[in-house]
């Protein structure tokens, strides 16, 4: 008998294909609450239902959907970072000055090419990630109080540069800027990218055996950590991959806005974790999608857009996604209490015949 074929491994793995559809009807359920919340405001108010709206909506989401995607990867693996929403500022920020360099010193204001200013915001993502990720896994510092840092550090230093400073539209290259408003067969570009990431990622953590160890991480670091995964290795990309798409979703920032100060992506990193956590990417670790984390993320932007047009207070916009969060862990955490008892049941039961 192989050891794929002990009791124990068999119950291991019909748990996994349990959490596998648990997970995929997360996510249908998920979909069909956008739908059911999007043609109901459509009911109330009709001009909500149109091309428009919808666009609207996948362009207002797309940067939190490329910045859930790595927090997806940090939280899967029992961490959390919190700096995603300094760090997207910075990188939106360092585009528009090099855009104002390259403009101000140009004597035919070329503007600079847009490969480099993709180059630098993802640049400076991948060296907050990286930075973050290795005082974790070396210093063995929380991610939470690193991240925390971070976030103020990050921030403070964009203040420093960047108070009173403000980057202009002017500078900034019209083939640049259509990132941020053309459209393919309807579809927004700056929705597109996200899009093309998440299924990317999705497919690279389902099939690829380095990125599956992530969960495996998260469900048991010591269990993982003495079967032979590289956990410090595996911890470290995924902050990498954090930050390196948090500097992508800075220049996608910079693109869609053109215009950036100081205070860009303020306030971002709470409404990451939400789209996550609403999106069943359990916070302790363990579990979760990068599609599930983009599907709350439209979610929260489809409510946003509801209070909206049926002139409800914006207020209630923090307080709905709150009342999400808890909903979320609740149902998360009964979830996974009543697998794992299910599990040492089977387990007991085998162990007996």
């Amino acid at each position: 008998m192989s050891v794929l074929d002990t009791p124990v491994a068999v119950q291991r793995v019909k748990s996994h294909r349990v959490a596998e559809t648990f997970s995929r009807a997360r996510e249908l359920a998920i979909f069909a609450v956008i739908l059911i919340l999007f043609f109901g405001t459509a009911i109330k108010t009709p001009g909500f239902a149109n091309i428009t709206s919808v666009q609207q909506i996948l362009t207002n989401s797309s940067l939190f959907i490329l910045l859930a995607i790595g927090e997806t990867l940090v939280i899967v693996t029992r961490n959390v970072d919190l700096s995603v929403g300094s760090t997207l500022g910075m990188s939106a920020f360092l585009v528009g000055e090099y855009y104002t360099h390259t403009y101000s010193t140009s004597t035919f204001h070329s503007n600079g090419s847009v490969i480099v200013a993709f180059l630098i915001g993802i640049g400076v993502g991948a060296f907050c990630g990286a930075l973050i990720g290795l005082i974790v896994t070396v210093a063995k510092v929380p991610s939470l109080v690193v991240s925390l840092a971070a976030l103020y550090i990050i921030r403070g230093i964009l203040n420093l540069i960047g108070t009173g400073v403000q980057i202009e539209p002017t500078v900034i290259p019209s083939s640049f800027q259509k990132i941020g408003y053309e459209t393919w067969a309807g579809i927004p570009w700056i929705f597109i990218i996200p899009l093309i990431a998440a299924l990317v990622i999705a497919f690279a953590m389902r099939s690829f055996r380095s990125m599956r160890e992530l969960y495996a991480i998260g469900s048991n670091p010591v269990a993982a950590q003495l079967a032979g995964v590289p956990v410090g290795r595996r911890v470290f990309t995924s902050f990498l991959l954090s930050g390196s798409l948090a500097g992508l979703g800075g220049v996608l920032f910079a693109s869609e806005f053109a215009t950036v100060n100081a205070t860009a992506g303020t306030g971002y990193e709470l409404l990451v974790i939400a789209s996550c956590v609403v999106g069943g990417v359990a916070i302790f670790g363990g579990s979760g999608t990068v599609i599930g984390a983009g599907l709350g993320a439209i979610l929260l932007q489809v409510i946003n857009q509801a209070l909206v047009v049926t002139n409800v207070s914006p207020f209630w916009d923090s307080a709905l996604a709150g009342a999400l969060i808890l909903v979320a862990v609740s149902i998360d955490r009964f979830v996974s209490n009543r697998a794992s008892l299910a599990l040492r049941l089977k387990q007991g039961a085998t162990r007996v015949d």
